[in-house]
């Protein structure tokens, strides 16, 4: 394991996946944000079944961090309820996740 987690939200659209990303690093929240276009998400909501165009965002941050970016995510998120998953990063490149543990700031 290491301290570095990824976090996937996906967006309804591009302009919402660009400021969701750009307000996550600006703020230091996260060291990067890739934002994959042209997701299809097939879903259940409200009783209704849903077949919509996304943007998935792979977020790289700190486990120390999650809670703030978490509720960060869910102030600027238009949706009701913003897929938020975070997955543990048990190992990758040393001086990547060295990097991105250098970019994300204290949460306290």
């Amino acid at each position: 394991m290491t301290d570095v987690v990824v976090i996937l939200v996906m967006a309804p659209d591009g302009e919402s996946g660009a400021t969701i990303a750009r307000n996550l690093v600006e703020s230091g929240l996260a060291a990067c944000v890739n934002r994959v276009p042209g997701i299809r998400s097939v879903y259940r909501w409200q009783g209704e079944i849903h077949d919509d165009a996304e943007e998935l965002l792979i977020i790289k941050t700190t486990a120390a961090g999650v809670e703030a970016l978490t509720e960060r995510v869910l102030q600027i998120h238009p949706y009701e309820v913003p897929e938020i998953i975070v997955l543990p990063v048990v190992a990758g490149s040393n001086s990547y996740l060295e990097w991105v543990i250098s970019q994300v700031g204290d949460p306290e």
